[in-house]
């Protein structure tokens, strides 16, 4: 499905509220969408199993090709990208060649610093590996607005215990180089409303509200705990029942994102109303385990439960349930929302 411009400056508006954008925003926006100068997007992809493009591009209302390729002046993304080789590294310095200190620079996974970096090349620039820790400290500096987008950019994610590649993250490698602060949007994968929803207040707005720990606060205010649904039912023992899954390893009491407000692939679903618990994918410390917790486990009241063991009293056949829960658990909630 494609739309006009008309239609998605229709479309949003209706999420005016979600927003936060007054009438003098969605003018700026229309002028930004009119605009042949708009700022490019540039999209580079570290150590990652390139589940935040994926997510990205699942969205469906409007399209991620009307959002991106005809109102976000997108330049270069690896999976969307026709051009390769000499072609795509071309585009990438001459777009941000000619926009430089207006561009905005997307950083998606871990970035490998071992071997020169070399884990994770873009492609041949001027008879070198370009790599993407080369780019990222070329660009960085440089780019208007800074983008680590999804866990493993943000905090390292399911990639950073590599004894091998050396996996860093975006702050690890531009802390205190950039123009602005870098615009952490954690979660595994990166939730598509807030990548674009941010991309949008960067056009209208500028700089959004940040936290802490420099996630947009439209996004990440409170924890999933807090927006729960189940907050108040009762205790359960059994994944996959109705019910509170906090007493066997549910991460929401500790992790903040609105997932439960938002959900996920377009509104349907998200993980505890897939009857999964929440595994803390948008936590500095994800991935840690056991995921799930057989049996009653009166964890902390700040939901630190993870890395802990499991319930006292535990056995041999405990054990094994937790790490088959643990594999299971990311398994089946992800596919599910």
């Amino acid at each position: 499905m494609r739309i006009t411009r008309r239609e998605f400056l229709r479309l949003a508006t209706i999420s005016a509220a979600a927003l936060g954008l007054t009438p003098s925003d969605f003018l700026k926006l229309g002028e930004a969408l009119a605009s042949s100068t708009s700022p490019p997007v540039i999209w580079l992809q570290g150590a990652a199993c390139t589940g935040c493009s994926i997510a990205l591009l699942n969205v469906t209302n409007p399209t991620i090709d009307d959002v991106l390729l005809n109102t976000i002046s997108l330049k270069y993304q690896t999976n969307l990208s026709a051009a390769a080789g000499e072609l795509a590294i071309g585009s990438i310095i001459d777009s941000t060649t000619a926009a430089d200190g207006q561009f905005i620079l997307c950083i998606e996974g871990g970035i490998p610093t071992a071997a020169g970096g070399n884990y994770s090349v873009i492609g041949d620039r001027d008879g070198a590996n370009w790599t993407i820790l080369s780019a990222v400290n070329e660009l960085g500096p440089r780019a208007k607005y800074v983008l680590a987008v999804g866990t493993c950019a943000v905090y390292g994610g399911v990639v950073k215990p590599s004894t091998y590649t050396g996996i860093k993250t975006v702050k690890e490698i531009l802390g205190g180089k950039t123009r602005n602060p870098i615009i952490n949007l954690p979660t595994c994968p990166a939730h598509p409303e807030s990548v674009v929803g941010t991309m949008i207040t960067l056009l209208t707005k500028g700089l959004p509200d940040l936290d802490q720990d420099n996630r947009p606060t439209d996004y990440f205010t409170t924890t999933v705990h807090n927006n729960c649904p189940r907050r108040f039912t009762h205790m359960v023992s059994q994944i996959g029942t109705y019910g509170c899954y906090r007493m066997i390893g549910c991460q929401g009491p500790s992790t903040i994102i609105n997932c439960p407000l938002i959900k996920w692939n377009n509104g349907v679903n998200w993980c505890v109303e897939a009857d999964m618990l929440c595994i803390g994918c948008a936590s500095p410390n994800f991935p840690r385990g056991p995921f799930y917790y057989s049996g009653m486990y009166m964890g902390s009241m700040d939901g630190e439960m993870g890395g802990i063991g499991y319930h006292i009293g535990g056995n041999s056949s405990t054990v094994g349930h937790a790490h088959a829960g643990r594999s299971g658990s990311m398994g089946i909630g992800h596919s599910l929302r």
